[in-house]
């Protein structure tokens, strides 16, 4: 493997550990207090409301924790064992993970005001879809 690639590969071994990690986290604290208060996330809970079917999946955060799961935190992790065994897909999964990040977070534009953390989180998304599409061709050029 040249050097190049594998500076992408530990790049993009820690954009999938970071998000996946801290999605997991972030779905534990949801599943630890569905009620926010805890955490200080209560308040966010009626910005939820603008939402389609907000009557039955937005009254607490266990729905929120568990798409917070599904969407970032499994898959990314899966995209980290797959570049650990060097699985030739893993790139693939990678833009996957990143483009899935960008698009949860643009749900977060819409639901809330402006955020500098919101916007970090996009260009994180950004930088993994980024990081696994220069390795994908890394890969293919071979």
């Amino acid at each position: 493997m040249e050097k190049t690639q594998k500076i992408l590969r530990r790049w993009l071994i820690f954009w999938e550990l970071f998000i996946g990690i801290g999605a997991v986290g972030g779905a534990a604290m949801m599943f630890i207090d569905p009620s926010g208060r805890m955490f200080g996330m209560d308040p966010m809970l009626p910005l939820f409301q603008k939402l389609p079917f907000a009557e039955v999946f937005f009254q607490n955060f266990i729905w929120p924790g568990v798409a917070l799961l599904c969407i970032n935190g499994i898959p990314n992790l899966v995209g980290w064992w797959m570049l650990a065994r060097l699985n030739r897909h893993a790139p693939a999964m990678g833009i996957v993970c990143g483009v899935l990040l960008m698009a949860w977070i643009g749900v977060q534009f819409y639901i809330f005001t402006f955020n500098p953390m919101s916007t970090a989180y996009f260009l994180f998304g950004v930088a993994e879809a980024l990081t696994a599409y220069l390795l994908l061709r890394k890969q293919s050029s071979r």
